[in-house]
């Protein structure tokens, strides 16, 4: 029996100052309670009773290169020792934002910030601004940050989500204002044709088109043959704006994000978690003639916006991404191929309704007799997520640590040896919950 008594110390300690012990309501239902861990390094984390962790976790994302990254950590000693904000512009900043140009397909001009849920706010709103619309497009099971406005229909029961052609608008928390409902049309995700039929209806009203180009927190859902490309056609006929969400998938699915990845260029789109090899700070990049309103009548404003510690954590990661040619990325993708088609392996040997899809950098695992999942209702319906709780918990015992929705992700950490083990582990984890 694995040992959590002092994780299980510190959680009541922690009880007794933050709500629920958590700083974040994502960590509070973690199976089988949240943990406490005290230091990580490569592709390890380890906990405060001393447990040891293959880690898939990666910081929700953001660890692409690996926990404790000497470039990253000795990049930002050095920087911060001459400041850390100084309200004013440094040559960091500008060397960031000259490699987000030279690498992302949309991006010819960057406004930095903290976080992804701030700059998916200042993405939307430019958006309006450059079309004079209000009305946003976006789909189920999409999660574009926390913030009133935004936080719909990413975990909705489908009971209460109304008709799939015609899906009703739902609050994400208490506490939110209904008058936001107003704001957005919404839609399944990966259906062209409702899209097509909902333009033809209402394109003129239409200030943008907001969407994940991979749901990566829902299923690792891949976009539908054809489907982003029509996007981007649809948005053209119309005048609309194609805004790609990229907190999550940006520099995790390639230098050039999703958006070079699948072929498809948006106007705007924000990136976040990877880009700066686990420290705080986002992205806005898009079209010159949209991003310079910013120079005019819209604003974007932040205190801690592109302060020194990020940049110099961006400069250092996407260095590091880029060397030999982003050598790192065929890595991972060796190393994700081999742990994918290993469990694949495993779950036909052993019979079990076990479903592995996504790509090789981040992929999800799912007890399902689909397959494929193709948009969040097939999530939400046709998944057991109960058994896959009890194989993560199986998992943990074992010193495998993944995430409870079922994502894994790769680092250029994790190693053939790392992918060996995790194996041996999920066969044993999988024999342990064979029974639904």
């Amino acid at each position: 029996m694995t040992n959590w008594a002092e994780s299980q110390r510190l959680l009541e300690r922690a009880r007794r100052s933050i709500p629920g012990g958590v700083t974040s309501n994502v960590r509070a239902s973690e199976r089988p309670f949240p943990l406490f861990f005290s230091h990580a390094a490569g592709a390890t984390i380890t906990d405060v009773d001393g447990n040891e962790y293959i880690d898939y976790v990666l910081g929700q994302g953001p660890m692409i290169l690996g926990h404790s990254h000497p470039a990253v950590l000795d990049a930002v000693e050095r920087a911060m020792r001459r400041g850390q904000l100084l309200a004013g512009q440094h040559t960091l900043e500008v060397e960031v934002a000259e490699a987000l140009v030279r690498l992302i397909p949309c991006a010819e001009l960057c406004r930095f910030g903290v976080s992804g849920s701030e700059l998916v706010q200042a993405a939307m709103r430019l958006t309006r601004a450059v079309t004079g619309r209000t009305l946003i497009l976006r789909f189920e099971g999409h999660y574009h940050g926390w913030f009133d406005n935004v936080l719909l229909n990413v975990a909705t029961p489908v009971e209460q989500s109304g008709p799939r052609e015609h899906p009703e608008l739902r609050l994400g928390s208490a506490g939110q204002t209904s008058s936001v409902l107003g704001d957005y049309l919404l839609l399944p995700w990966n259906d062209l044709a409702l899209v097509e039929q909902l333009f033809a209806e209402r394109g003129g009203e239409i200030a943008a088109v907001m969407t994940e180009p991979m749901m990566c927190n829902t299923g690792a859902i891949l976009p539908a043959p054809g489907f982003l490309k029509g996007l981007r056609g649809l948005c053209d006929q119309h005048g609309a704006l194609l805004y790609m969400d990229e907190i999550i998938s940006g520099f995790r699915l390639g230098l050039s994000g999703a958006q070079g990845r699948f072929g498809v260029t948006p106007d705007l789109a924000t990136f976040a978690k990877a880009m700066a090899g686990g420290f705080a700070t986002a992205a806005l990049v898009g079209r010159r003639d949209y991003m310079e309103r910013f120079t005019r009548d819209v604003n974007h404003s932040g205190t801690f916006n592109g302060n020194v510690i990020s940049m110099a954590a961006a400069a250092a990661a996407l260095a590091e991404l880029e060397r030999d040619d982003g050598a790192v990325y065929r890595h991972m993708e060796e190393i994700g191929a081999a742990l994918i088609e290993g469990a694949r392996a495993i779950a036909r040997r052993l019979d079990l309704p076990l479903l592995v899809q996504g790509l090789p950098t981040a992929f999800h695992l799912s007890f399902t007799d689909l397959s494929a999942i193709r948009d969040y209702r097939d999530y939400a319906l046709h998944c057991d997520k109960e058994r896959y709780g009890r194989l993560k918990v199986a998992l943990l015992r074992r010193g495998v640590r993944v995430l409870d929705r079922g994502i894994w992700y790769i680092s250029a950490a994790h190693t053939h040896a790392h992918v060996e083990r995790t194996l041996e582990v999920l066969e044993a984890a999988l024999e342990e919950v064979r029974e639904p």
